[in-house]
C-alpha cells in the first residue's frame, strides 16, 4: 500500500508517517540509554538492600558523575519494577470524640 492512502486510512498527514519512520533510530538509542540506566539503578538498589528509592537513586547516579533527571530515574524504576523500601509506619486517624 502506498504512503498516501495508509494516511488517508488512518487520519494522519503524510509528514507524521514519515516522522514516525525517520525517529526509530532516536527512539531504538533511547531504549538502549534506558537499558543501561536499569542496569546502574539496580546495582545501586541492591547495594542498598533494596531501600533507595527516586530521590536517592537519583542522588547516587549524579554522585557518579551520571547527569540525570529525577522523573527519568522514576520511569525507568516504574517500568523495570524497583520500588525502595517506606519505613514510615502509617496509623489511621483517630476520631474525635464530643
Amino acid at each position: 500500500y502506498t504512503v498516501t492512502l495508509l494516511c488517508k486510512v488512518m487520519k494522519t498527514a503524510r509528514s507524521t508517517s514519515y516522522a514516525w519512520v525517520a525517529g526509530r533510530e532516536a527512539r531504538e538509542t533511547r531504549q538502549r540509554a534506558d537499558e543501561a540506566l536499569a542496569h546502574e539503578i539496580t546495582v545501586i538498589h541492591l547495594a542498598s538492600r533494596r531501600n533507595y528509592g527516586v530521590p536517592r537513586v537519583t542522588a547516587e547516579l549524579r554522585r557518579r558523575g551520571r547527569p540525570v533527571n529525577h522523573k527519568r530515574v522514576e520511569r525507568v524504576m516504574r517500568e523495570h519494577g524497583i520500588a525502595g523500601n517506606s519505613r514510615r509506619i502509617r496509623r489511621r486517624g483517630l476520631t474525635k470524640r464530643s
